[in-house]
Order: C-alpha cells, then structure tokens, then sequence
C-alpha cells in the first residue's frame, strides 16, 4: 500500500512540475513578465511600451512580442496611420494572467521591505 502512495505522490509530482516548465517556457526570460505588467494597464504603442520596459531594446521588444502573440497572449493591432503604428494589448486570455501577476506584485513589495528593514537594523 505505502508503494502506490509514493507512485501515485511521485506521478502528482512530476504532472505539477510539468506544469511549472510549460508555465516558465512560455513566460520565462527577463521581459515577458514585464510587458505583461505594462500590457495589463491597457493598450501601448510599440515605442511606449519599450519606454514603459525599460533597458529592452527595440529588435528584443519585437522578439518577444512575436512569442507573447504565438503563445495567443498578446494581441497586435496594425493602424491604417501615417506612418503606421502598430498597438498591442492583452488578449482575453492573456488578462487571465492577471492574479498570477498581482501576486508577483504583493510578494515583490513584501520582499522589498523585508529586505531593507533587515538593511536598516544591520545598520544599527
């Protein structure tokens, strides 16, 4: 009996971590995560969104647009402008990301306090 505990745990184990990896090779990398974040506030321009990740340059930006939009993520919208302007957005299924961001949010400000509490008392 102890053994198909352990297979049926293991089996459970390796599915979730699968999940994990699908997860991080969809959103993984330094500026997916990024220009979401931005994207979640609503429609960009190519040239405001650079603006809004800063340090991406432009060929990096178009790059993981294009994976953000193969991954149905992201949608992208061509403007009959002159010139063209080119404005992207979360799609329907991007926004379903939301809480998955909003949690990176509250745990990243809980840890950057956390961390410069612990800089302010070493400092005493």
């Amino acid at each position: 009996m102890e053994t198909i505990k352990k297979s049926i745990t293991s089996d459970g184990c390796r599915e979730k971590l699968r999940a994990v990896h699908d997860t991080l090779d969809v959103l993984g990398g330094k500026w997916k995560i990024e220009i979401i974040s931005a994207l979640s506030f609503g429609k960009l321009r190519f040239m405001e969104l650079q603006r809004e990740v800063q340090g991406i340059g432009a060929k990096m930006l178009s790059k993981e647009l294009r994976e953000l939009e193969l991954n149905e993520l992201v949608s992208r919208q061509v403007c009959n402008t002159k010139p063209i302007t080119v404005e992207y957005e979360l799609s329907e299924y991007g926004k379903t990301l939301g809480n998955i961001i909003d949690e990176m949010i509250d745990w990243g400000m809980k840890h950057r306090e956390r961390i410069k509490e612990q800089c302010a008392e070493s400092a005493k």
